[in-house]
């Protein structure tokens, strides 16, 4: 089993399942970002959610994580658990990883899902920015940046019980892990290119709310794939999964029919 992840793996009792689902969580926060969607849909497929590498019940790898290695990570999961072909799922920081994962085995996945995340290299000041946060992380902890930050993760109006959710994930994270990720994330390549190599169906969703990646972010990653559907969560912010479940695994079970209806 491999040592550094802590992941969810369910499977239905039927054994004419759909293709099996990967949902990568964002950062900062863990596997139970999910919990709407493997609650939903493992009852007709089997669906894995790992927590990343220094994130939730995973251990903490100091210093710098890449997405690369993210990457890796869930590539080596999957071959553990045998999951040979599977929709890939990722929201934000997991979108990227999503991306990365297409570019080193895309040929193991058979749709593809960008929530709230964007495609363009860091800039000079994002870097700088990622960096410095990465510092204030370890000197500070997790609480004070939570605390600044819910009220653009999910929108200002989301329920209560939302709120505490991403709260609590954003404080139980490892400082040193969210600032691994940080750090690494500063350094990621430019996906453009890839997406418009991307053979399978896409699904691009955002939150209509989302001050981190826009409607305009989503709208260009769904320009640059081949084929793709863009869907605008109204009532959503960053985290339209967990603000508006009901919606999200509306478009999302839609997605899953056609792939498992395509050849």
């Amino acid at each position: 089993m491999p040592p550094y992840l802590a992941f969810t793996d369910r499977s239905p009792d039927s054994a004419s399942a759909g293709c099996s689902l990967v949902l990568i969580h964002g950062h900062p926060f863990d596997r139970t970002m999910w919990d709407p969607q493997v609650a939903e849909f493992s009852t007709g497929r089997r669906v894995v959610a790992p927590d990343l590498r220094g994130y939730g019940a995973s251990p903490v790898t100091p210093g710098k994580v890449p997405l690369s290695r993210h990457a890796e990570d869930v590539a080596e999961l999957l071959d553990f658990l045998g999951v040979d072909t599977f929709v890939l799922a990722g929201l934000s920081m997991g979108g990227q990883i999503a991306m990365e994962c297409h570019d080193r085995f895309g040929d193991r996945i058979r749709g593809l899902v960008l929530a709230d995340t964007f495609a363009e290299p860091e800039t000079p000041e994002g870097v700088r920015n990622r960096n410095a946060m990465a510092d204030r992380l370890l000197a500070e902890g997790m609480r004070g940046y939570a605390d600044e930050v819910l009220d653009r993760m999910v929108a200002p109006y989301a329920r209560a019980e939302v709120k505490a959710h991403v709260h609590g994930m954003m404080t139980a994270t490892a400082a040193q892990g969210a600032a691994a990720s940080l750090r690494g994330r500063a350094e990621r390549p430019d996906y453009r290119g890839l997406l418009t190599r991307v053979a399978v169906p896409a699904l691009v969703v955002v939150g209509a709310d989302d001050t981190y990646t826009p409607v305009a972010d989503a709208e260009s990653l769904a320009r640059s794939l081949p084929d793709s559907a863009l869907e605008v969560i109204e009532g959503a912010a960053h985290l339209p999964n967990l603000e508006r479940p009901k919606e999200f695994n509306r478009v999302l079970g839609d997605f899953l029919a056609r792939v498992d209806g395509a050849p």
